[in-house]
């Protein structure tokens, strides 16, 4: 009979052991009071604000994407040197 009809898996739960319930429901009220007083517009949010936000907080990924901007100029300026001592090579053996 166990073929036909499987059990579901227990749902996951997760309580927080300290966790302070009348600090947490405060702070919610006191949001949705401020909330109302500055008379929140939906035209108020602004996507420019948030650029940079996590490349910001991320040290690791700020510091990767400068290495890679280094390594990039480094890579542009090896290929520029090699193309002007190349040309001066073909200069020198063409006369």
């Amino acid at each position: 009979m166990s073929l036909i009809s499987t059990r579901k898996p227990r749902p996951f739960q997760h309580n927080f052991i300290y966790v302070d319930e009348r600090k947490e429901r405060l702070k919610e009220i006191e949001e949705r009071a401020k909330r109302e007083l500055e008379g929140e517009k939906s035209s108020d949010f602004n996507p420019e604000r948030l650029r940079g936000t996590f490349t910001d907080a991320a040290r690791s990924h700020g510091k990767r994407r400068k290495n890679a901007n280094r390594q990039a100029s480094m890579n542009i300026f090896l290929t520029v040197l090699l193309i002007v001592a190349l040309t001066f090579l073909w200069i020198y053996l063409t006369k």
